[in-house]
């Protein structure tokens, strides 16, 4: 057998199954992070959480379980994930940090959903605004104000203030 046939052989006997295991991780992986997302979507509608906010929820469980999946593959092709995590880590944090006011609309998004202060077709003064609410959005809230123009009002805004309801 040829010196250079010996030495692929060689490695692929050492380092096939390796490859081969971390396959299998990621390919059985992401059917568990497809069921687990499609659980935790089903397990929000059937708790009458909003479509909006249960499709948000299932994206986050899939991506969330293939990173967790991800980091087990490669762990398992050997290679030092440890500083994977931290870099993961202090990405996250960045990105956190830069979308600060998003975070806080999404985070008044889901109050406004779960709560329900006030609801679609309700005549509102909220977050600088007033008018008949059209639509409750994760980050917005759109409003149609007397001379029927549309407002895009901030949810941290809405929330972040006195909400005063028209009872008519």
């Amino acid at each position: 057998m040829p010196v250079t046939l010996q030495k692929c052989y060689d490695y692929f006997i050492q380092y096939g199954m390796s490859v081969a295991a971390a396959v299998i991780i990621f390919i059985i992986g992401r059917l568990v992070a497809k069921f687990i997302a499609n659980l935790a979507e089903a397990a929000m509608l059937k708790a009458g959480v909003d479509k909006t906010l249960s499709s948000f929820g299932r994206h986050l469980a899939f991506y969330g379980t293939m990173t967790l999946v991800c980091i087990a593959a490669l762990n398992k092709l050997g290679i030092e994930t440890g500083s994977f995590i931290a870099v993961v880590g202090a990405a996250s944090l960045a990105v956190g940090l830069a979308l600060q006011g998003s975070l806080a609309n999404f985070a008044s998004g889901v109050m406004l959903i779960l709560f329900h202060p006030f609801k679609v077709g309700d005549t509102i003064d909220a977050g600088g605004a007033q008018g008949r609410v059209e639509e409750i959005q994760i980050f917005n809230t759109i409003i149609i104000s007397s001379d029927k123009k549309r407002v895009v009002v901030p949810n941290s805004k809405i929330t972040g203030d006195k909400i005063t309801i028209d009872p008519s």
